[in-house]
């Protein structure tokens, strides 16, 4: 099958795994169109469609043999640990069982030295742990009282075990197979049903009652109209990686001639770079959105104007990563799904009872997501270098934030956006220069893998990352904080003397009443909540 894909690699410089790959995605979204149309009171046919399929995939189209095979222990083992333990270990040996399964795979991938260009089984494997693990922990939670339990657990938590053909189609649902987005079974099971459109099967039928001329639907209006646009757009990133990706890659960075240029346009290089290094990531991420799309996933229901909302299957979004005002937004807007993992499976999942997250949580979180991706050397000191990124973001937003903001604006929950002052707009533009520089700048690492060619290609910036998270921290611990905090205290103070002097002259004005001494002006509340609110989070910040 090799040749029908030979003449498209030659074409574009991409690799045969790699066309195979688009290939793929790409016959996902007739093959959609197909699975839709099945019939919901024979879900055996959807299960077996996406079993079909995906093994085509596999095995015809990818040659991936002996993965299938170790795809389908992992799939077997798994189901029979979840079905037979009944202790709250099961979650845990199940977790063990998938990820050591996958990262004796890396470790092979490793030793081989197998390129991004090569597709092999630890792409798909990975999708599968995140499924495997979640199913477990979501089986774990139907079995407990339903008071224990948070509102995720709630809602995806199994109480009806399912056949093994139910959770074979699960596991090999076509669309999301091999580069995600990962779902849960109860997402699967709503697709499968079709329980997924309750809330528009409801629209529906009163738009019938309204205009007897217009027929009942079951999937949604803008299903493929979404779709194709996520194609579209999918394949526009694809073209611009296949164009311009290889006169602007991080490999590039650690060249004579990179090293050659100024200083000023190496790191504008960086950037440059640091774009087309996603733009693969956007172009998979978006076509395999679609293509689940296709299949009817990923339906959020309607818009404020009465359009259908497909948000669902997303697992990108790209104007939140490179428009990002802080670090927060932007690992919150990348590979989404394994976030949500991360978040469901592991932080909340090693805290125990009765105590909020902490550094154990973060710890165990920030492990398991480097053994999820490998163990290049490369993926841990990005994800080192980014842990320290976050605690400087976290003192930027606590400090230097308020100051910018007005002096009497409570930064709560249900708290109003903050008004766009110019300052404010200074900072947000600031932060978004700097969170994105920072982005491209530890991202090095995770795309050379290796510890000589990051320090290499850090060394060509002027390591301009490591100065500015230092500089930030020496200023945020020696004695930073203090300055800000002696600032916002004054900006308080001067704030609640203007309102006070301003009511005093509103009531003097009117004649509505005598006015009172300075002293004796009662403080209004925002403010006085403003100052406790400050107060409040310093304490919080020296205490730990």
């Amino acid at each position: 099958m090799d040749s029908l894909f030979e003449p498209v690699a030659n074409a574009t410089g991409a690799s045969i795994d790699q066309i195979k790959l688009i290939f793929c995605l790409l016959f996902s979204y007739p093959l959609g169109s197909v699975y839709i149309r099945l019939p919901l009171s024979r879900p055996e046919f959807k299960h077996i469609f996406s079993i079909g399929i995906t093994f085509f995939y596999l095995v015809l189209v990818l040659q991936l043999y002996g993965g299938a095979l170790q795809l389908l222990c992992s799939i077997a083992g798994t189901y029979y640990l979840t079905q037979k333990v009944q202790t709250s270990r099961m979650p845990w040996l199940v977790f063990i069982f998938t990820m050591g399964h996958l990262m004796i795979n890396h470790i092979i991938r490793t030793f081989l030295a197998v390129g991004y260009e090569t597709v092999e089984i630890t792409g798909p494997q990975m999708v599968l742990t995140m499924k495997l693990t979640t199913f477990a922990w979501n089986v774990y939670d139907g079995r407990r009282a339903a008071e224990e339990l948070d509102k995720w657990q709630t809602a995806q938590r199994v109480v009806d075990y399912p056949s093994m053909l139910e959770f074979m189609g699960y596991t090999l649902y076509f669309p999301g197979f091999l580069v995600g987005p990962f779902l849960t079974f109860n997402e699967y099971r709503a697709l499968v049903s079709g329980s997924l459109y309750n809330a528009a099967e409801k629209r529906e039928e009163d738009e019938s009652r309204a205009l007897a001329n217009i027929p009942r639907r079951l999937v949604p209006r803008g299903r493929k109209r979404v779709a194709f646009r996520k194609m579209f757009i999918g394949l526009a990133f694809l073209g611009a990686y296949v164009t311009f990706y290889p006169e602007f890659n991080f490999h590039l960075t650690i060249d004579d001639v990179f090293e050659a240029k100024g200083w000023l346009a190496r790191i504008l290089f960086l950037q440059v770079c640091g774009f087309f290094e996603r733009v693969k990531y956007y172009a998979v991420w978006t076509l395999t959105e679609g293509a689940s799309i296709q299949t009817g996933l990923g339906f959020t229901g309607y818009t404020k104007t009465g359009g259908t909302s497909w948000e669902g299957a997303a697992n990108v979004n790209i104007m939140n990563i490179e428009f990002a005002p802080n670090l927060k937004v932007l690992l919150d807007s990348w590979n989404m799904k394994t976030n949500v993992w991360l978040r469901e499976c592991v932080y909340k999942r090693v805290t125990p009872k009765g105590k909020k997250p902490g550094f154990r949580s973060s710890l165990a979180t920030f492990a398991t997501s480097a053994f999820w991706h490998g163990i290049a050397p490369g993926y841990y000191i990005s994800f080192f270098f980014f842990a320290f990124v976050q605690t400087t973001g976290r003192l930027a937003r606590t400090y230097l934030r308020p100051v910018v903001l007005p002096a009497n604006y409570v930064p709560r929950r249900d708290a109003p956006p903050p008004p766009q002052t110019t300052a404010k707009q200074i900072y947000d533009y600031l932060g978004t220069i700097i969170t994105v520089s920072f982005m491209n700048y530890g991202a090095v690492p995770f795309m050379l893998l290796t510890i000589d060619d990051s320090f290499v290609a850090w060394n060509n910036v002027m390591w301009y990352g490591h100065f500015l998270v230092v500089g930030a921290l020496v200023f945020f611990y020696c004695g930073g904080c203090i300055i800000i905090q002696e600032i916002q205290e004054v900006r308080l103070k001067e704030a609640g003397f203007k309102k006070q002097r301003e009511e005093l002259n509103r009531l003097v004005t009117s004649g509505s009443a005598t006015p009172t001494t300075q002293s004796e002006a009662p403080t209004l509340p925002p403010l006085d909540e403003a100052m406790q609110e400050l107060k409040k989070e310093l304490r919080d910040k020296k205490e730990s």
